[in-house]
């Protein structure tokens, strides 16, 4: 089975001011101190919060990312953010797609791709988000939502440009509701992933980009999700505002 680098990653959403975020970093640092046994770990705080860890994360085990981006480079777009400038924020990552973005700003997915190119032009690793909601689930449409956001999503991008593409599968009914997809639920949308990956884009590609799981992970239940084959990691919300929550999930092959 291709090895694949696990990415447990924080998404902040609205929280934290600059200096509490450089307060978390430095105790999310002090409790990794030990290493992540081979687990690659990344937070998103708020745009006006970045610079106040990169610097901090610098040369650590800790990634830094982004919440979202405008696909031009510059400008006359008032309170956008340009890729080139997540770079030189020090950032590595960014998130497009979240649900909350197509849901309360109403992203579409030909908006979603513009940012995907946008970001891997500027040398940025996104993070593909997709998933479907309770309605779409009960309705049976999972499968093809997840098509749907995949194949326009990624529409037109070379398999070469994809590589470092994150994709995290994100069923909206379990974001920041306490309800978690079961493992077998978390795995059989992670497979299906996988194969649409494989059929539609590249089988090489499909073997080794990651998939993560987000909706209400907590440390609890990640090392029973992690267990999955097809799940690489995990997109975490709320349980990534406390460094010492997080810092479990980062560590769940540690016993406690």
């Amino acid at each position: 089975m291709e090895q694949r680098t696990p990415l447990i990653a924080g998404n902040w959403k609205m929280f934290k001011t600059g200096p509490e975020a450089a307060d978390y970093a430095r105790r999310l640092l002090a409790l990794l101190s030990g290493g992540t046994a081979g687990v690659e770990a990344m937070i998103a705080p708020p745009f006006t919060a970045l610079s106040a860890v990169a610097d901090l994360l610098a040369g650590s085990p800790v990634a830094l990312g982004a919440q979202n981006l405008h696909p031009e480079k510059q400008g006359a777009f008032t309170g956008e953010i340009s890729a080139p400038m997540l770079v030189a924020a020090g950032c590595r990552y960014v998130l497009v797609g979240h649900s909350e973005r197509r849901q309360l700003f109403g992203e579409t997915d030909e908006g979603v791709r513009l940012k995907i190119t946008a970001a891997l032009e500027a040398g940025l690793d996104p993070v593909l988000c997709i998933g479907e909601t309770a309605t779409e689930r009960e309705a049976g449409r999972t499968f093809s939502v997840l098509d749907n956001q995949l194949k326009n999503g990624l529409e037109g991008l070379i398999p070469d440009r994809l590589r470092k593409l994150v994709i995290a599968y994100e069923p909206v009914w379990a974001i920041g509701t306490g309800k978690t997809a079961s493992s077998a639920q978390t795995q059989e949308a992670h497979a299906y992933i996988r194969s649409q990956i494989a059929e539609g884009v590249e089988i090489a590609l499909s073997k080794s980009i990651r998939i993560l799981y987000g909706g209400s992970v907590k440390a609890e239940n990640i090392a029973e999700l992690m267990s999955m084959p097809d799940v690489d990691g995990a997109l975490v919300g709320g349980a990534s505002l406390d460094p010492d929550t997080f810092s479990r999930i980062v560590l769940y092959q540690r016993p406690w």
